[in-house]
């Protein structure tokens, strides 16, 4: 059965149809029903304390307490639509719970923490910031060495070592435990949050009070938290990382008026949180709005005609530029390959020449700047005098996806904001799923030297990870499709849209999915193949949309909102898409071409199957180029699977699999990652195209030929005119030579 068709002929049956599921009873992401946004909740013993009761959903997936089977998606594509005039009634009757009185806080003991913890594979561990309390002991100076070295060993694994703070169990904790604002707090539960998923419960308490968090905890009294704290989040793809930086940068904020008693139409930049990407920026930009309603927090996109209360600072080579040195990475490919690898183009590459001609617009009104790299340092060094700009009222920097923005490419970038914001007592949240030790030392290093060069107590990095780090998320389903050769991955993906056969295992692709590729072009490319295969009756070539960095601000705006409303089924794109954009409707994803890295994979996956959804699918063609590097891809879904707890059986790579590809060496790991396969770059067979070669042959002789006549019309005529003009001919050095030629 062709799902297109099924599609075009619209959705009125009753709700009792199936076409909400994948055809055998698989839940699709874009269902519509809630799922339960944790990953994990392992079972490891009986707690002293209560536990949270659950009840099952009528899908069968765990539900909290008090936890409405609502729909939250913005998008819903299979859902039955409601009566016309019942839109806005049903939403009332959640808002108003009676507010429970505020009581003391009980909080748990470690052992029940560590029991929480645990059930939800999360794993808490300082990086640095360790005070040294305890003298060493007097050693014979023969021991000397040695004893500084057991010394400084005992000191890195006291560091490493996990601890176990008071968790998140209901956002409802928030009000009436941390202090937070009932603005806030009402906001939250507008938004339909109540159970806090893994990376909320673990990180919410330590970064709004991290003293009442660390009350009961053992082995941590040479932590200083009386400045807050620094923070690393590993936590998988769409399990709330936004939601866990915006409240406490908002909740800081509102302390902040409080305690100072400031206006609160008086607006300072006291939060940046800086994004890879516009299309990241921007749907940051609306979560945090929905946040602060009714607050006075204005959170605001950068943008290039922008003007900030910022002060003019000289740089000083010999000390600022030592705290954060760039270490820019010596290998001159990586620079070349910035464009394609991110697709990090900012909004001043398409500013218009007339904006750039009018006047400086007033200081803009901000509380909470979301920006990319590149577009807040135009800002910062606007001046051509060799005076920068500094932002030192931020006390809150953010980065989100903090492993490509710290990566090589934007390193720069990135390092020349952070010393940009210059306040002493500044708190640093990194936040990604995947991130390699390198970045976490390149962190560590210059959360040290920052400190040190301020002269101020180094405050402690702690990092939070769940589940296992770089791994995709456990709720969907991997494939890999051998297509062997590159017209064999376009026959591959017209056979998802028009599916002939029941014979695959596994929940099927439905629409709406996103499919990715390497570079632009061949992004291109493949909309131009695929736009008509839509049929007309279900929309035609309007279903199919592509989405890279060339486009102008405005088109890229209006593709994403065409995606997010239904319009749009299948949606061609770069990396350009592949992190922090949340689409909560996405039934899959396909990656045309093989990711550039495993944490690419991580990423481009992790598009579907939000929130602890289930169903979503992650297709993924290789061709015999893409042998050598698929070993990568195969580690990764296995560990998810494992996750998952899969069996050998069920899991979709099996170890004579894993045992038959071929390692990568480092060079070419390296070199895939910033260049991606190379036949893909340079077209030839690698091109997407259904034309055979005597095809192009043939249009290319006839477009030969046409250029060839129009020379011959323009020199027969260039000719002429010499001619009548007196005795140019060859003697002019004109082009006619007679009849003779």
């Amino acid at each position: 059965m062709d799902i297109l068709k099924v599609l075009s002929r619209g959705i009125k049956k009753s709700q009792k149809n199936t076409t909400a599921t994948g055809g055998n009873g698989a839940q699709l992401p874009s269902a519509g029903t809630r799922a339960n946004p944790q990953l994990y909740h392992d079972d490891v013993g009986s707690t002293h304390g209560k536990k949270r009761k659950r009840r099952r959903g009528p899908q069968g997936d765990e539900v909290a307490e008090g936890h409405d089977d609502e729909d939250a998606s913005d998008v819903d594509y299979f859902a039955p639509k409601p009566a016309p005039g019942t839109e806005n009634k049903t939403p009332v009757v959640v808002e108003t719970q009676p507010e429970a009185p505020k009581k003391k806080a009980k909080l748990l003991d470690e052992d029940e923490c560590r029991q929480t913890f645990r059930s939800h594979r999360l794993k808490l561990t300082v990086l640095s910031g360790r005070q040294e309390t305890v003298a060493p002991k007097p050693a014979k100076k023969a021991k000397k060495s040695k004893d500084k070295e057991e010394e400084k060993a005992a000191s890195a694994k006291n560091e490493k070592k996990q601890f176990y703070p008071q968790p998140l169990n209901l956002f409802g904790e928030l009000k009436h435990v941390y202090g937070v604002s009932s603005q806030l707090s009402d906001n939250l539960i507008r938004q339909g949050f109540r159970a806090p998923t893994e990376v909320q419960m673990g990180c919410l308490p330590l970064l709004l009070q991290p003293e009442m968090a660390l009350k009961k905890a053992k082995n941590m009294e040479d932590i200083n938290v009386d400045k807050g704290i620094d923070f690393l989040g590993v936590a998988p793809t769409g399990s709330g990382k936004t939601i866990s930086f915006l409240i406490p940068a908002i909740d800081s904020i509102l302390r902040r008026r409080s305690e100072e008693g400031t206006d609160p139409e008086e607006h300072i930049v006291s939060a940046v949180v800086v994004a890879p990407t516009r299309e990241l920026a921007s749907q940051i930009v609306n979560e945090g709005r929905k946040l602060a309603v009714g607050t006075g927090v204005r959170v605001v996109l950068m943008k290039r005609t922008l003007r900030l209360a910022a002060e003019d600072v000289k740089e000083d080579a010999k000390t600022e530029g030592d705290v954060l040195d760039e270490e820019e990475d010596s290998d001159d490919e990586v620079a070349e390959a910035a464009e394609p690898s991110d697709d990090e183009r900012s909004d001043a590459e398409h500013a218009s020449k007339e904006d750039a001609a009018a006047g400086p617009k007033p200081l803009a009104k901000v509380d909470i700047l979301v920006t990319t790299p590149k577009i807040l340092l135009n800002f910062l060094l606007e001046n051509k005098s060799g005076v920068k700009k500094a932002l030192p009222d931020v006390k809150f920097l953010i980065f989100d996806e903090a492993d490509v923005l710290l990566d090589s490419i934007m390193r720069k970038q990135t390092l020349a904001i952070w010393r940009a914001c210059s306040n002493p007592d500044l708190r640093l949240t990194c936040w990604s799923a995947t991130m390699g030790s390198n970045i976490e030392a390149l962190v560590v290093k210059h959360v040290e030297k920052r400190a040190a060069y301020h002269k101020v107590t180094l405050k402690p990095l702690v990092r939070l990870v769940v589940g296992l780090k770089d791994t995709a998320v456990p709720n969907i389903t991997h494939k890999l499709i051998y297509t062997a050769t590159e017209p064999g991955k376009l026959l591959a993906l017209r056979q998802l849209l028009h599916p002939v056969s029941s014979a695959d295992t596994g929940p099927p692709l439905r629409p709406p999915f996103l499919v990715f590729t390497q570079t632009i072009e061949r992004a291109q490319a493949l909309h131009d193949e695929l736009k008509y295969d839509i049929p007309l009756e279900a929309g035609g070539s309007t279903r199919i949309a592509v989405l890279h960095s060339s486009l102008p601000d405005k088109q890229r705006t209006q593709i994403m909102m065409r995606f997010r409303q239904g319009e749009v089924w299948v949606l061609i794109t770069t990396d350009v898409l592949s992190r922090g954009v949340d689409f909560v409707g996405v039934n899959g994803i396909v990656n045309y071409d093989v990711p550039n890295s495993a944490a690419a994979y991580v990423h481009r996956s992790g598009r579907t199957g939000r929130a602890g959804r289930t169903g979503g699918v992650a297709v993924t063609f290789y061709t015999k180029d893409d042998i050598p590097f698929v070993k990568s891809i195969a580690n990764v879904i296995a560990l998810s699977e494992k996750q998952a707890g899969k069996g050998a059986g069920d899991a979709t790579v099996q170890k004579w699999l894993l045992d038959a590809l071929p390692n990568v060496k480092k060079e070419d790991r390296k070199k895939l990652k910033v260049r991606g396969v190379e036949s893909r770059r340079t077209g030839g067979k690698a091109a997407i195209s259904t034309k055979s070669t005597w095809e192009k042959k043939r249009d290319n002789n006839r477009v030969a030929a046409i250029d060839a006549s129009k020379r011959r019309k323009k020199m027969e005529s260039s000719g002429s005119k010499e001619g009548r003009g007196g005795d140019g001919g060859a003697e002019d050095g004109g082009e006619w030579g007679g009849l003779d030629d």
